[in-house]
């Protein structure tokens, strides 16, 4: 078998089965000080039951970079046989991921679009219905989001959390996150001077008007119907003191797994081949 397809059918059941095995883990009870404090635990528990599947992937780049090709053993049927289901995940993945990306959007009355350079769409109508300080409101909570490129960051925890069904548990980590992620652009949208019952009338505004979003692909105002009541109390309370601006961009957990990857990369290319022969070998 040829070195590059060997890879892909091991990265594909090792990296899969991990990827399963540390789904199930429950979501926790998100507590913390602050919104955009809230937002980014909530983020990182997305992502880390990821984790040790990437280290696998990692370590199987590098023992594909010192191994010849072809792969000189013959890779047994059962090992194959085994990669079906996991490549059935990842096929319903990627065809879900390239779905919310080609979808008709319904009018999203005011929503952040576009994955690598965000923009903004606002309705005409609903403008119409809003005074000059909600207009404010609403753009300034969109340009948050436009800010942190939250379409493609909602559109990546969408497809992380595919990856890992059926387990309930990776669903309410995202939906965690997605309130979270709101009331955290509430609250940077109130650090920049916006009064919060504006900003509560036009997103009450804004879910009267819009149809369903698809909240794979867009960071819409209103949201999903069930968080807006959160969100309105939020609003209607004095803003918490000592509030800050969330940084614009956040590379603590990337900095702090690079090194981790690294090492897999290099344990990969020295101790990989005895770990792939001697899987082989129970395969067969």
């Amino acid at each position: 078998m040829e070195r590059e397809c060997c890879l892909t059918m091991l990265v594909t059941l090792i990296g899969g089965a991990a990827l399963l095995a540390c789904g199930w883990w429950p979501a926790a009870h998100l507590e913390a000080r602050g919104a955009c404090r809230a937002e980014k635990i909530a983020w990182r528990r997305i992502w880390l039951p990821a984790v040790p599947a990437l280290a696998i992937a990692a370590a199987l780049c590098g023992w594909a970079l010192v191994e010849p090709d072809p792969v000189p053993e013959k890779v047994p049927w059962s090992l194959a046989l085994m990669t079906i289901p996991f490549a059935l995940l990842f096929a319903r993945t990627a065809i879900r991921g390239a779905a919310a990306l080609l979808a008709i959007q319904n009018d999203p009355a005011i929503a952040t679009v576009g994955l690598l350079r965000p923009w903004i769409v606002f309705s005409p109508n609903l403008a119409k219905s809003l005074s000059d300080r909600q207009i404010e409101a609403a753009l300034e909570h969109e340009r948050a989001h436009a800010r942190h490129r939250d379409p493609l960051r909602i559109w990546l925890a969408q497809s992380v959390t595919d990856s890992q069904w059926p387990w309930p548990q990776a669903r309410e980590r995202l939906d965690a996150w997605l309130t979270a992620l709101e009331l955290a652009r509430d609250e940077e949208t109130r650090t920049e001077g916006v009064d919060g019952a504006d900003l509560a009338e036009a997103i009450l505004a804004s879910a009267r008007f819009a149809g369903r979003t698809n909240l794979a692909t867009q960071a819409a105002l209103a949201g999903e119907p069930s968080r807006l009541k959160e969100r309105i109390r939020r609003l209607l309370e004095p803003p918490p003191s000592g509030s800050q601006k969330s940084a614009r961009s956040s590379y603590g957990l990337l900095l702090l797994l690079a090194p981790a990857f690294a090492l897999a990369l290099a344990s990969g290319a020295i101790f990989g081949e005895r770990l792939v022969r001697t899987l082989f070998w129970i395969a067969a």
